[in-house]
């Protein structure tokens, strides 16, 4: 790995040139030594991007060089992988992991990553974006947001017993989620007889949550302003398909990322995963949402969470702790 001091065409954020390149056999045979251990569709699309600078091929390159470095019984999460997949967490990446996974990359794609810029790198799209956007020379995103349920309890218009996230992260392209249907939920009392399924419009409404969560974590605000979640309601959606059953015990993975945002609306495309399989999707969720001053931005519902610039208000009584609530 070079040192930090190191010239790098990353630290200034250049694009790595792109185009038609030169690639001898020779550079054939020393790129096929380093994948030897990765798919073949690893090496290929590693040949196509030294051969073409086509940063689409990127992904398939690192999806694969991670997968070369994850034990095998956990490999199979990577197959069809939502961007949200955690490297610590999902796939046991520790630090001197990443930190091989990092070399074989440059020495791969022949780029130069900075040891600081690893810090951020929580999630699989978080790795897919990072290196798409040193590649195109584009500024790179917020770091991911990982949200436990007390912050998302304390930002959140929607309180149990009817909000439908029991973690999140947020960046500033997309959100995720994930949601465990308990079995408890009041509505699963009628929904249906003796036979417990979870409601496809509870689903579209976690996903609407999501988006919500976006807003006000995610979402790129004017200067001195912040969303309001005072402002934020559903205006619509289309091209919604439920694809699975949802019954108790059921993780459900959810996914928005923003389409368009034009003040005073905000539309997104969502879906929802049980392991590997669909469970929903949603073309387009429509959201309606509006700024107002970071200084005299709501109070937080549950706690003493502000917007970025806002003044922070004197602490509250704590009140009872949304994970109970959630978990009784």
């Amino acid at each position: 790995m070079p040192d930090a001091a190191a010239p790098s065409n990353l630290g200034t954020n250049k694009p790595v040139p792109s185009g038609p390149k030169p690639f001898a056999p020779e550079d054939e045979v020393a790129l096929r030594e380093a994948l030897k251990r990765c798919s073949p569709s690893t090496f290929e699309a590693a040949v196509q991007f030294r051969k073409t600078g086509n940063a689409e091929h990127v992904p398939a390159v690192v999806i694969g060089v991670v997968e070369r470095f994850v034990e095998p019984d956990l490999r199979i999460k990577l197959k069809d992988a939502g961007d949200d997949l955690r490297l610590i967490e999902d796939l046991g990446i520790d630090s001197l992991t990443m930190m091989e996974i990092v070399i074989l990359v440059e020495d791969v794609l022949q780029m130069t990553i900075n040891n600081d810029e690893l810090r951020n790198l929580r999630t699989v799209g978080d790795v897919k974006t990072f290196i798409d956007c040193k590649i195109r020379g584009l500024p790179l995103p917020k770091p991911t947001k990982f949200l436990p349920i007390e912050h998302i309890g304390a930002v959140m218009p929607m309180q149990p017993p009817f909000l439908f996230l029991n973690e999140a992260s947020v960046s500033s392209t997309a959100a995720n989620g994930k949601y465990k249907i308990s079995g408890q939920e009041y509505f699963l009392q009628g929904h249906f007889k003796d036979n417990p399924v979870m409601p496809a419009s509870i689903m579209l409404e976690a996903l609407g949550q999501l988006a919500v969560l976006y807003l006000l974590e995610g979402a790129p605000t004017e200067p001195g302003k912040a969303v309001s979640p005072q402002t934020i309601f559903f205006t619509g959606c289309e091209g919604v398909r439920a694809h699975r059953v949802c019954k108790p015990g059921d993780i459900l993975s959810l996914s928005i990322k923003p389409k368009r945002m034009k003040m005073p609306l905000a539309t997104f495309e969502g879906s929802i995963r049980v392991g590997q399989e669909k469970a929903v999707i949603a073309e387009e969720i429509t959201l309606t949402y509006a700024f107002v001053d970071a200084v005299n931005a709501p109070l937080p519902i549950n706690g003493t969470v502000t917007p970025e610039g806002a003044k922070t208000p004197e602490a509250a009584p704590a009140p009872t702790p949304l994970r109970a609530a959630i978990n009784a």
